[in-house]
């Protein structure tokens, strides 16, 4: 017998087809075809089956369905396959390899194995035969619900893998011709997948079909820009120069990060100026400037004021922008924000759920407060600005898309957008187009640069000279910069200088060539240490660098690096955007990389990369000192000594400013260096950086960078390092309810530590999987789990109490809960872990809460709030607030109620935390419903039940159900009992005491 599960669902026994009944019938073998061997609950089955309302009728249904497909297996002789009921559900009892995408999937992992190992053509053939029985799409033609529609997504990816692992194989090989073909159709499927894309470049490139493999690259780009509003990545660009090299032409392409300006605010956000510097000798753009202030005066106060600024690079749009904010200080007086989106640097640009964590940091925002979903995000950033008067510059637009969920619908506040593209669909009013500058400006813009005596002595080589440039004032800014360090050149001497040289940059859209010359002729004048460091500082990537990232891209004292730095912002090569933070204009930074590539070898290159990872990990741990077990990360780093101590000596323990200001950079440095082979730091940065994003909130950047670690360090080959990056990738679906991900992180992680014998590790990973169990209503596993682990000793017993405590809370032993926070409480005090001490006094007054001891419950909760506020650590701040609330609404003061269950909602919404979200939303029901506000309370629940369904968090679904039966018994007994029977089948699964009333409730209706 086979199951088939691909292409469609089918059961085959010698060649025929069973008859497996309707679409319904068939979704419930799906599920369990899926898990065979493994328990699917009917919670699980009823919500697939009807995702949006179940019917009454639903459970009767589902047995009924599952009685017909016992009975068609059942027929078919040999007994291969059996539905078996069991408690709470039913599961396929069968030989998992008889279900096809299981068998597949063991054999793909085999072919895997079997590369990693070296025996590169065993792998193909093993890979051929799998994708030839790959028949399909999971379950094609039947109409999913929410939980196969995630398998079907998660299979078809670890089908495009396997494509690609083919390709690579048949490349690796010498079989382009192979994964030509092979390519051709997977990636006609997958317009904007880079790395198959660049797959089919290589292939091309092998086969020497290179106009081909440039009708790649530019239909990915076409793409790339149309669904996604960015450009091709780095290993794009890079096969690109390769064919382009190859033709002989004079065209190189290639974009790299650009920066990202930012600036320092109070700790209100209010009166705050996040603009790059003032230009002193803005000149010329009179009339725009003009008109642009008489029409945002006759604006409505009230109202919020859009206005699009486009051009070619360096004709001005961002100086005209900050001119235009620093004129408007007056009417907006609460502050000015700033941001560089950097949409025109390939695989850099910021997305607008991360420009949204700047510009609400800008003003001030707590990192803790900050939402983890965009749409919650972009609810905070216009509710903020609703109450202030600011200005604010969304530099660098790639297109409409990007700003969108950055402008206000209300307040009174002025927004400036800037990009190279026309943005027509953000606004009504057609955005101001900036030319090049006007002759006379021009010349006016070159007299403040160098003096009017120098002009007037050389008029005809003035003109000449801001021509060559093109009017562009970027390129005149340069070339007057230089002159007015060379004041015995003559206008004419300067231009015999820019006729005739060579370009370094490529063509970029509309920019005009003299902007090249102007960017060499400022370079060459240089010092060759000077010219090093311009030349490596386009090598990173991120927004900026400072003084000791950059000490060790160049292999240079701090001392010298702050001179060499000094003399190229001097010569307006780099711009200082704070107070020891630089970063180059994006055209400069490319024009670096250019230089680089022509002037290093690529062992320097290599090395200077090497020494910046390097010490970014050292600097991450020595500044997370306080935040993070030091113990552990040295255990889970094994860093060697850093290649450069000295630098480490600006770096301050705790100084989490520091953190944040690199939060982007750290980002993009993990990724560079998962893409440049530097597979050691890239896992190492990604972990060292964990503890500041975790408790920070940020989620979404623990995703990001630990994926990438988890990336490299299965290139790597160190099984040690992938188990880690397992067990931190889970901790992010947790904490944003993707418990399912943080099952598979997790129980890879437990796998790769017993097989590697490290039983520390084991159990860590074991404790970690115990949280995700009692998230998931399985007490009883997290409670052996726990207990096991804390039995075993192998571990610190700091962050298991704190587990166990939950776990027994959960189940209705509050004296032993007790007992044990009132243990993790005082070794966290002897440990002065701060950190702990919080946990624990949270945990401490959720148990009195729970048993109605409402006045230590408040002391110790309060107790807990304080603590975190001081020591900014926003971790499960939701989770006592909610239990605050709860306790005011024991004592009777329900105006406090209120305020604290919507500032639980708030933080929880805040944190991404959606298990608090449905948590908190059952606590304000429940306060309301004590206020005779029935109809709310009712209204409550149901949020509470559907943010709970959704990410399969039963005791919640369960709380919010009894609720709902509460609200239903006088109106409606009979779906009243419903709701209390599937509250009751869930806390009986649980072991919870909340069973014991329902049972009550039940027979009381039953007599």
């Amino acid at each position: 017998m086979e199951i088939r599960v691909l292409g469609g669902l089918a059961v085959r026994l010698e060649g025929q087809r069973l008859q497996l009944g309707t679409p319904k019938q068939r979704l419930v073998l799906a599920m369990l075809a899926l898990r065979a061997g493994r328990l699917v609950t009917m919670d699980e089955l009823v919500d697939e089956l009807w995702p949006e309302e179940p019917p009454r009728s639903a459970v009767p249904n589902v047995r009924t369905y599952a009685a017909n497909l016992r009975r068609a297996l059942g027929s078919a002789p040999g007994g291969h396959a059996t539905v078996v009921r069991e408690q709470g559900g039913y599961r396929l009892r069968t030989d998992e390899r008889r279900v096809d995408l299981i068998r597949l999937s063991a054999q793909w992992l085999h072919a895997r194995e079997v590369a990693d190992a070296g025996d590169l053509v065993s792998a193909a053939a093993l890979l051929s035969a799998v994708l030839e029985a790959w028949q399909g799409p999971l379950f094609a033609g039947l109409p999913l619900g929410p939980s196969l529609l995630g398998a079907r997504e998660v299979v078809e990816r670890e089908r495009q893998s396997a494509v690609e692992l083919l390709a690579d194989l048949h490349l690796r090989t010498g079989r382009a011709d192979l994964a030509v073909l092979l390519l051709r159709s997977h990636t006609s499927q997958q317009p904007v997948r880079e790395p198959a894309q660049a797959l089919l470049m290589r292939a091309l490139i092998q086969t020497d079909d290179l106009s081909g493999a440039l009708s790649v690259y530019q239909a990915t780009r076409d793409a790339l820009a149309e669904q996604l509003g960015v450009r091709p990545g780095a290993e794009l660009e890079q096969l690109r120069r390769q064919v382009v090299d190859t033709r002989r032409t004079v065209h190189k392409a290639g974009w790299f990060p650009g920066s990202e300006a930012a600036g320092r605010s109070d700790d209100q956000g209010r009166h705050t100026n996040w603009l790059p510097r003032v230009v002193p000798d803005f000149i010329g753009r009179t009339q725009i400037v003009e008109r642009m202030l008489a029409e945002i005066a006759a604006e409505d106060e009230a109202a919020p004021v859009i206005r699009l600024v486009d051009g070619m690079a360096g004709c001005g749009k961002t100086t005209l922008a900050v001119h235009l904010a620093a004129r408007l200080a007056d009417r907006y007086p609460d502050g000015q924000l700033f941001i560089d989106l950097r949409g025109h640097s390939a695989g850099a640009s910021v997305q607008p759920a991360a420009a949204l964590v700047v510009l609400l940091r800008q003003l001030g925002v707590p990192a803790g407060r900050i939402p983890g979903e965009l749409s919650d995000r972009t609810e905070m950033w216009r509710r903020e600005l609703a109450l202030r008067r600011v200005v604010v510059i969304l530099d660098n637009a790639a297109d409409s898309a990007q700003v969108e969920a950055l402008l206000p619908t209300s307040g009174g506040c002025a927004v400036f957008v800037t990009s190279r593209r026309r943005l027509l669909a953000l606004t009504a009013r057609p955005p101001v187009s900036l030319p090049v500058l006007a002759e006379p400006e021009a010349l006016s813009l070159l007299r403040a640069l160098v003096g009017e005596h120098r002009v007037r002595a050389d008029v005809e080589g003035a003109m000449d000279l801001v021509r060559i440039c093109g009017r562009l004032p970027l390129a005149i800014r340069l070339a007057g910069t230089r002159l007015a360090h060379r004041p015995a050149w003559s206008m004419s001497d300067m231009v015999r200088r820019l006729v005739g040289k060579p370009a370094f940059l490529p063509q970029l859209q509309a920019e005009d060539r003299t902007v090249v010359e102007a960017f060499a002729e400022s370079y060459e004048p240089l010092s060759d240490p000077a010219k090093r460091v311009f030349r490596s500082f386009g090598l990173a990537a991120g927004s900026h660098l400072d003084i000791a990232m950059i000490g060790a891209l160049t292999d240079v004292p701090l001392d010298e690096a702050a001179e060499l730095v000094d003399e190229l912002v001097d010569r307006h090569l780099m711009e200082e955007i704070a107070d020891g933070r630089y970063r180059l204009h994006d055209l400069m930074r490319q024009y670096a990389f250019e230089l680089s590539l022509q002037a290093d070898p690529e062992t320097t290159r290599r090395t200077a990369m090497e020494s910046l990872l390097d010490h970014l990990v050292h600097s991450v741990v020595k500044v997370s000192a306080p935040i993070d077990e030091q113990r552990l990360v040295s255990q889970h780093l094994r860093l060697t000594s850093p290649l450069r101590p000295d630098l480490l000596s600006i770096r301050l323990p705790g100084d989490l400013e520091w953190l944040e200001e690199q939060r982007l950079n750290l980002g993009a440095l993990v990724r560079q260096a998962g893409q440049e082979g530097h597979d050691g730091l890239a896992w190492r940065l990604a972990r060292a950086a964990w503890r500041f994003f975790y408790t920070r909130g940020y989620y979404d950047d623990i995703t990001a960078t630990h994926r990438e670690g988890l990336v490299a360090a299965r290139r790597s080959g160190d099984r040690h390092a992938v188990a880690l990056m397992h067990n931190y990738l889970a901790s992010a679906c947790v904490r944003t309810g993707a418990y399912q991900e943080a099952l598979a992180h997790l129980n890879e992680a437990v796998s790769i530590r017993a097989e590697l014998g490290d039983i520390e590790g084991t159990n860590r990973a074991r404790v970690n999987l115990g949280v995700v169990h009692w998230l998931t209503g399985r007490l009883q596993e997290s409670l052996e789990i726990t207990r096991s682990t804390l039995r075993a000793g192998v571990l610190d017993s700091l962050p298991v109490l704190p587990n166990l405590g939950l776990t027994l809370r959960f189940l209705g032993r509050y004296e032993e809960s007790m007992a044990l926070n009132r243990l993790h409480l005082y070794l966290a005090g002897t440990q002065r872990d701060y950190f702990h001490v919080a946990n624990a006094l949270g945990h401490l007054g959720g148990v009195r809460y729970r048993l109605g001891e409402s006045a230590q419950a408040e002391r110790l909760l309060r107790a807990s709030l304080a603590l975190r506020d001081r020591k900014g650590n926003g971790f499960g701040r939701a989770e006592v607030l909610s239990d605050l609330a709860g306790t005011y609404r024991q004592l009777g003061r329900y105006d406090e109620a209120m305020r604290g269950h919507q500032a639980a909602i708030e933080s929880a919404a805040n944190s991404g935390e959606r298990h608090v979200q449905a948590e908190a939303r059952n606590e304000l029901a429940m306060t309301l419903r004590a206020m005779g506000r029935l109809e709310e309370s009712a209204t409550m629940y149901r949020e509470a039940l559907g943010i709970a369904t959704r990410i399969a968090h039963p005791y919640e679904q369960g709380r919010a159900l009894n609720g709902l039966a509460e609200h239903l018994v006088t109106v409606d007994p009979a779906e009243a009992r419903r709701f209390w029977r599937r509250a009751l089948a869930i806390f009986e699964r649980m072991g919870v005491p909340e069973r014991h009333e329902i049972r009550r409730r039940l027979a009381e209706g039953a007599s």
